[in-house]
């Protein structure tokens, strides 16, 4: 499980160069819903937030995990 503690721990293994762009990612994240309408103010500041994230997490990339599987049950009558 990933608390903010690990996260902050994290944090601190973070290049200098690349605080401003986590700063952004942490910001954006705070409330996804709302997001594009209270942090970018235009579409110019949203595609240079993309151009300038974009690859930030080349040095340990996301991975995505193999599909689990499902429960088997019985059909409903």
């Amino acid at each position: 499980m990933i608390t903010k503690e690990l996260l902050k721990t994290e944090i601190d293994n973070v290049p200098e160069e690349n605080l401003r762009v986590l700063y952004k990612i942490i910001k954006a994240l705070e409330e996804p819903a709302r997001a594009t309408k209270s942090t970018f103010e235009s579409q110019a500041q949203w595609q240079a937030f993309i151009a300038e994230t974009f690859g930030s997490t080349s040095d340990a990339p996301l991975e995505r995990g193999e599909p689990g599987s499902y429960e088997v049950r019985e059909p409903l009558r």
